[in-house]
């Protein structure tokens, strides 16, 4: 008998914010780079919603030192493993009047959230480094906390750092302030815990418009500013699709290498990756897609991690917007075939079961909700209710959407139900309730989908059609193409090459030397199922040198689909220890596998 799930229920939590819910902490912490260590306090602050008298905090390894009230009595607790994917549960005795708890602990140096890197691997090679990431169930393992979308938290935090590093948090960052080694920050907006940052290195900072500003490493900071110099645009662009900027300002940090995603939405501070930065701004739509978190994702947020897609999907049509905005509509319409190509190519590879918007991870790893049906598929949903209703329409349910439900983690059921008295009621001549179950409990694709279209890859296809029939890669006319132009080449190229073949595509467009990491990744996948040994050197330093996941797992399946088992062991093996440990936790898994 298939199992019964209650929607409403975090699975990956053992919190119990449905009874005693945490609403602000006030953190102090250290930062120890030789103990690879956080050590401090935190007093959490809870709402009693029931008469429980116990208050349930969630933790991943980490060390608790003391549990005590307000006036520093003892209180009793107790700490028990879950399981390895939850970590443990703190239960702490609350009594019928406390409302506030102060934990003394310290992280363990494997802490999965949060990544220490020696001055080795940072650019400037001279001070370490320290980031975190959160999501989606890492803040457990540098805070105690109720780990869960459902809880969302204000927060106060104070943190020592040496003294020639600077620290920055997911809150409101002051770049003028004095290097004294002690940082002060506050959140007044509540935020769901995955959104909880720190980093620490030689940072400096650069502003990229009057409420908006780069933080990285003082050798990337000019580079960075000049590819990201169009944030202020998009930002007003994002307002005038959605309302007013609610988190003051929107500053990013670009991270070193390690860093295992494209971008990471953390309110007043994105995390960005350093292979973004491609000198043409070609790949500048992951900024737009963070800055559109701070819409869909961080003021309307998922309850759990079965209901990601309505962060993902929303906030990855909305990009699309602006990038249109602000670049223009072919660049638009080319990365939206993009999203689809990629949705095809996991609709070819996953089982029918998985293909729906809300992902089945009750049970299982939250990070498997990060695939392409609660991105792509759920953006090609957005997109056809766009489509249906039409622009201006459906830009005002957009609007009203986001501003009934802010700062509120919502379930996929409280969407539906949402929807069933706005777009049915005002639209039911356009899109019937059949036809919104089926977009989002189907699966596959819906029978009357269509796919999205571009005139401008009409030039590609005939490139591809020239090359497959043996014209030589030198005669292809390729003036003008951008970035999507070559990836939709890559990826829509036959399965099976010649060695000769790929000679001839490498000698004539030097895609193994390329410097943009999208293009490479495309090409080093077309390369490794066709066994290709003359990218295996380049393909080798990629992996060491980058950690972002989106390109990292998917070269180490192709290796292991090609049987080339024991050329990625060894590549792992020497790559392992620069990857972010929720990355290394991943892909251990992996290659257990």
């Amino acid at each position: 008998m298939a199992k019964v799930f209650d929607f409403n229920k975090d699975y990956h939590s053992s919190a119990n914010c449905d009874q005693n819910r945490v609403v602000h902490f006030d953190l102090d912490i250290t930062v120890d780079f030789d103990l690879k260590q956080l050590s401090g306090e935190v007093v959490l602050s809870f709402e009693r919603l029931s008469s429980s008298d116990s208050l349930l905090i969630d933790c991943r390894d980490l060390d608790i030192v003391a549990v005590k009230d307000e006036l520093d009595n003892a209180l009793e607790y107790q700490l028990v493993q879950v399981n390895d994917a939850l970590g443990q549960q703190l239960s702490i005795q609350v009594g019928t009047q406390l409302n506030k708890v102060k934990i003394v602990y310290c992280t363990s140096p494997q802490a999965q959230g949060l990544q220490w890197l020696a001055p080795e691997q940072t650019l400037g090679k001279q001070q370490p480094y320290l980031f975190s990431q959160s999501q989606p169930i890492n803040a457990r393992s540098w805070i105690p906390l109720q780990d869960t979308p459902k809880a969302r938290v204000t927060f106060n935090a104070k943190v020592s750092v040496p003294k020639q590093l600077r620290a920055v948090m997911s809150a409101l960052n002051d770049p003028a302030i004095a290097d004294d080694g002690v940082y002060q920050f506050t959140m007044v907006k509540p935020i769901p815990t995955h959104l909880l940052a720190i980093a620490v290195g030689d940072l400096a900072f650069k502003a990229t418009g009057k409420r908006s500003g780069i933080y990285t490493e003082p050798g990337m900071l000019e580079r960075a500013a000049n590819e990201f110099e169009d944030t202020e645009a998009m930002m007003q662009v994002a307002e005038s699709l959605l309302g007013e900027y609610a988190w003051q300002r929107y500053d990013m940090i670009v991270l070193p290498p390690s860093f295992p995603f494209g971008g990471m939405e953390n309110p007043m501070l994105a995390f960005m990756t350093p292979t973004l930065i491609a000198g043409d701004k070609s790949l500048v739509s992951i900024v737009a897609h963070e800055l559109a978190h701070s819409w869909t994702g961080n003021l309307v947020s998922n309850a759990t991690w079965r209901d990601l897609w309505l962060n993902e999907g929303f906030t990855t049509y909305f990009t699309n917007r602006i990038v249109e905005a602000v670049y223009s509509k072919e660049q638009a319409e080319l990365e939206k075939m993009i999203e689809y190509g990629r949705l095809q190519e996991e609709l070819a590879s996953s089982e029918v079961s998985s293909q729906t918007l809300p992902a089945n991870v009750q049970l299982g790893d939250p990070n498997l909700a990060f695939n392409r049906f609660t991105y792509d598929k759920a953006s090609m949903f957005v997109h056809e209710l766009e489509s249906r209703l039409g622009r201006d329409s459906f830009d005002i349910f957009l609007r009203r959407y986001v501003e009934h439900f802010a700062f509120t983690a919502i379930t996929t059921e409280t969407f539906m139900e949402y929807a069933e008295q706005t777009l049915l009621i005002d639209h039911g001549d356009k899109i019937s309730a059949h036809e919104l179950h089926e977009w989002v409990y189907g699966t596959g694709m819906p029978a009357w989908f269509k796919a999205p279209t571009s005139d401008s890859l009409n030039k590609v296809d005939f490139a591809l059609s020239e090359f497959t029939s043996g014209i030589d890669a030198n005669k292809l006319a390729i003036q003008d193409w951008r970035v999507h132009h070559w990836q939709y080449f890559l990826t829509q190229l036959p399965l099976v090459l010649t060695t000769e073949q790929l000679d001839d595509l490498d000698t004539c467009f030097a895609f193994t030397q390329s410097s943009n990491s999208e293009i490479l990744c495309d090409w080093f996948r077309v390369a490794i199922r066709n066994r290709y040994q003359k990218v295996m050197q380049r393909l080798t330093a990629f992996l060491v040198e980058v950690g972002r996941a989106k390109f990292v797992r998917p070269l180490y399946l192709e290796l292991q689909i090609a049987g080339m088992n024991s050329q990625a062991l060894a590549i792992y093996q020497q790559a392992r220890k620069g990857y972010h440990p929720s990355l290394r936790f991943q892909l251990d898994k992996l290659f257990e596998q």
